[in-house]
């Protein structure tokens, strides 16, 4: 057994931590934890297979390319990232850990 909430970061880390739970063909699940890290400024994720993203803990600014209002994405909140959709993290909480649960999942999860 395992424990989502262990071995997390300092809070003031300088990078994301972006831990693998979960690897099979077709599917990959990571723990990503945040503390106020967002994109670098004009970059934009754009992964070959689909993303299924639970934010667990914190909130979180999710910004879709194709959509005007960015989404304010709070404890329990979800949303599936179509394979090639154009994303990414305008915002995270700062000083406060946030932390993401993300299934890549489609034909192409070993390369994104």
């Amino acid at each position: 057994m395992n424990d989502l909430f262990a071995d997390l970061p300092p809070s003031a880390t300088a990078d994301e931590q972006f831990v693998e739970l979960l690897a099979r063909p077709g599917i990959r699940i990571e723990r990503i934890v945040s503390t106020g890290h967002r994109s670098p400024p004009g970059f934009w994720y754009e992964q070959v297979s689909a993303e299924w993203v639970l934010l667990v803990q914190g909130e979180a600014l999710l910004r879709f390319e194709d959509q005007p209002q960015a989404l304010l994405l709070k404890a329990g909140s979800y949303v599936d990232i179509a394979p090639r959709r154009r994303h990414r993290v305008d915002w995270t909480s700062p000083g406060r850990t946030t932390i993401w649960l993300a299934v890549h999942y489609g034909t192409a999860t070993d390369s994104d």
